[in-house]
């Protein structure tokens, strides 16, 4: 039997590629170089405020990982680098990487995860108790939803629909895509107080507090507003039990006018649950960070939403490279 230890060494230093990804980008190498164009490595670090030597170390392990380019003693962005990783760019992932740099102590943390069943770390630290963890975890989804809401929403038909209701919307970026591209509709962003807060200063920014309001509030606690055309789940279920998944179905059944639509976006897996492997692994982030964290499959909403009522169910798998499901269905 040839059998290769490759694979498993691989895994077990994954970890070397994502703390230089994290270190560069928080310490603004990706920034400075495009701004710059390209350094050696005094300049960089001087630009930076970095230790040579550790400067040296951490610059050349972002070439090792195909994070830079090296010509000489000249360090440049790579392309990817430039679109994806300088903020303020077309692509920007800045912002959206810093969740997975927070919840990076709750990943090593794992095998209590395992004896205990229960997360790691408590999930109100990201949603409202530590200010700092809130802000982070709110705009990583706000930079994660923009990428990812330019090629959801134009697959979505708003025709004829007045209100939206975006339940546990966080920064609301989805609602405010939507309603700029759909001059006739209002959102309302339900979501915690002090995620809310954060939606409100991210929607007045954008110019779109007019059509696009904030409701603070626990969606599990409080009434959905009525005559709903339409109510959202994006992105935001992977953190209910099935039980509150079904209350939640109904809630947003009873909320809806006739002929309204409901739209669930989110990781889904096979009924194997294994997977997408992304999906399986975001089941384990997901436990590791919040009481009842896991990745549902696609077959289950389908029938949590025959349970609500729901009627004309459709599963249409996102565009590459996004690990996303979007599950439309409608109320009779």
């Amino acid at each position: 039997m040839n059998i290769n230890p490759a694979k498993i060494i691989d895994m077990a230093s994954a970890f070397y590629d994502s703390c230089i990804l994290f270190a560069a980008s928080d310490l603004g190498v990706f920034a400075a170089l495009a701004k710059l164009e390209k350094a050696d490595l005094p300049t960089l670090a001087a630009e930076l405020g970095l230790d040579e030597r550790g400067a040296r170390l951490l610059i050349d392990g972002c070439v090792a990982v195909d994070l830079l380019n090296k010509d000489g003693d000249q360090y440049s962005n790579t392309p990817e680098t430039n679109f994806f990783l300088v903020p303020g760019s077309p692509g920007d992932l800045s912002g959206a990487i810093r969740y997975n740099r927070d919840v990076y102590d709750a990943w090593g943390k794992l095998a209590g995860l395992a004896k205990t069943g229960k997360p790691v770390e408590r999930p109100e630290i990201h949603l409202g108790d530590d200010a700092d963890r809130t802000r982070t975890f709110v705009m990583s989804m706000h930079y994660r939803a923009l990428g990812i809401g330019r090629a959801v929403v134009p697959m979505l038909d708003f025709t004829g629909k007045k209100q939206i209701l975006d339940a546990g919307g966080g920064p609301g970026t989805y609602s405010v895509l939507i309603a700029q591209a759909n001059p006739d509709v209002n959102c309302i962003v339900l979501d915690l107080p002090e995620v809310a807060k954060i939606a409100a200063e991210l929607i007045d920014q954008q110019g779109m507090s007019d059509r696009v309001k904030t409701l603070p509030g626990s969606y599990r606690e409080i009434d959905f507003p009525a005559g709903n055309d339409a109510v959202n789940f994006f992105g935001c279920l992977h953190q209910e039990s099935p039980e509150s998944i079904c209350n939640l179905f109904k809630k947003a059944y009873d909320s809806l006018n006739p002929g309204g639509t409901i739209n669930v976006m989110d990781m889904m897996t096979d009924h194997t649950h294994t997977a997408p492997k992304f999906s399986a692994l975001f089941a384990v982030n997901m436990a590791l960070t919040t009481q009842d964290g896991w990745v549902f499959s696609d077959a289950q909403v389908m029938d949590w939403l025959s349970q609500a009522g729901f009627t004309d169910m459709k599963v249409t798998p996102l565009p590459a490279p996004m690990p996303h499901w979007m599950v439309t269905a409608k109320k009779a």
